[in-house]
């Protein structure tokens, strides 16, 4: 760099040393959970949300590096800059890692489920409104980083037979699928929980949309050549992606609502209006990142065992 490294070294010696709790920041960190009520409980439900938030942003980290196609480093260890073409064992490594990111949560969404007494749930809950983890912004950037963001609209403007929608980005999020979960089910109104969201992140949710529009994991997978992109293990890894995304994390929440929601009297509402029963079971939507990798037959079948599980269960609770 051309500069003194006596300097530099003077500086070492008049250094702290590096602590653990300061190069994590612990203290502020533990400092970050803020329960609404006193119900302990309440304190599990925090911290779980606030775990998920950050794998979610440890999936992001791979997203970024994906639409870069990684990073470039001289041999004397110096990083100048990115790739110009991505390499399909980079791609594979990505992936892998996502997926491993998304296991730990749904293998310990557990916590979620039967982490908490039913009771203190029922009654910190009502201190929340109208947040709701539907607002998760960084879920949505994942869902953009993933597919084209076609694949992100509600279905019904998605057949073939709807020749007059508006595939520009400004279009696809009028009609994109997440809406529909977040709006009164007797009037089809907006909930205060999809307008808070939208008055929030609309702006950088379509800002993040058009600098993926060409470098989506999708668009990365098409720009690799036939044969790799016939790669098993690279196949393999984005189908599990899809399952982890669109069946496996949304399935977790229906079945955490049936134990939390469910009850001989009826089914509670959500905190924030969602309509639960309908918006998180994947049968309904259909949410596909990779329709070419399926089947018709597995498409048809989206979802279908897990969710059929689940109402079983969501029929004992009521009974």
């Amino acid at each position: 760099m051309g500069q003194d490294i006596n300097a530099y070294l003077d500086g070492l010696l008049l250094s702290n040393y590096l602590t653990y709790w300061d190069y994590i920041h612990l203290d502020t960190l533990l400092s970050l959970q803020s329960p609404k009520t006193d119900y302990p409980d309440e304190t599990i439900f925090v911290i779980y949300h606030q775990i998920t938030e950050l794998y979610f942003k440890l999936c992001l980290h791979e997203f970024h590096q994906i639409s870069k196609n990684g990073m470039i480093v001289d041999s004397s260890g110096q990083v100048k800059g990115w790739n110009s073409e991505i390499n399909s064992t980079f791609l594979l490594e990505r992936v892998k890692r996502i997926n491993g990111y998304f296991s730990a949560l749904i293998s310990s969404f557990d916590i979620m489920i039967n982490g908490m007494e039913k009771e203190q749930f029922s009654r910190f809950r009502m201190a929340l409104l109208p947040a709701s983890g539907f607002q998760s912004a960084q879920y949505r950037q994942i869902e953009i980083a993933s597919t084209d963001l076609f694949q992100l609209m509600d279905k019904k403007y998605k057949g073939n037979n709807v020749q007059d929608s508006d595939h520009s980005i400004d279009g696809i999020f009028e009609h994109i699928y997440w809406k529909q979960g977040a709006t009164e089910a007797a009037t089809g109104k907006k909930t205060l929980t999809l307008e808070q969201f939208e008055h929030k992140y609309t702006h950088s949710l379509k800002s993040m949309a058009l600098s993926y529009q060409d470098c989506n994991l999708w668009k990365k997978y098409q720009s690799l050549s036939t044969i790799d992109q016939a790669d098993a293990h690279l196949v393999r890894e984005l189908r599990q992606l899809d399952v982890n995304v669109n069946i496996n994390w949304p399935l977790s929440h229906y079945k955490s609502a049936v134990r939390y929601l469910v009850s001989k009297e009826g089914d509670a509402p959500a905190t924030g209006g969602t309509n639960w029963q309908k918006y998180l079971p994947p049968r309904f939507q259909k949410r596909i990142f990779y329709p070419d990798l399926w089947s018709e037959q597995e498409i048809e079948d989206w979802g279908k065992g897990w969710v059929e599980q689940v109402l079983s269960d969501k029929v004992l609770i009521r009974n």
